[in-house]
This record gives structure tokens, sequence and C-alpha cells, in this order.
């Protein structure tokens, strides 16, 4: 029995990003905040890293959001990711 999924992927940078801005807070302030450099949060809300374990729980401690939920989110992204590769393949 097929499963209906969602092949919409949408990086946890993008909701990382657009919570930054409702919180007014930049990328340096909550890499500050986070004891990890810049470079890695603008990597992340570009898609261009994904969120660690350890990243999650950072995330958690500085914005409040469960590491769970990062978990998730990157884990849907991956998962949507190789979804589409999947059928680019059998296609």
């Amino acid at each position: 029995m097929k499963t209906p999924h969602s092949d919409l992927a949408i990086p946890p940078g993008e909701l990382l990003a657009e919570e930054l801005e409702v919180r007014g807070l930049t990328q340096s302030e909550l890499a500050e905040q986070m004891g990890r450099p810049r470079q890695v949060i603008s990597a992340i809300v570009h898609g261009k890293k994904a969120i660690t374990a350890e990243t999650a729980i950072q995330l958690e401690g500085a914005l409040g959001i469960p590491a769970h939920l990062w978990i998730g989110l990157e884990g849907r992204y991956q998962l949507a990711l190789a979804r589409q590769a999947a059928a680019v393949k059998s296609a």
C-alpha cells in the first residue's frame, strides 16, 4: 500500500531564517548565543549544512524550540530530497 507523502523539500534553514527575522535576531547574534561560527548558521540558513543533533540542542537552548522539532524538520527534508532523487532515477 502506498502512503501519501509530500515531495516538497523545504530546508529547515528557511524556517530558521524566518524565526530569526520574527525575533529580530541576526545570524551573528544567534551564532554567538550558540557558541558557533556565524558561517555555520549561514550554511544552515542557505541549505548547505544539515542540522545535526548537537546543533538542534544548541538551537533549543538559544531559541526555545525543542531539539526534536529541528531534527524532525531535517529528517523530513532529507527524506524528501531522497524521494526526489529516486523519482529522477526511475523516470
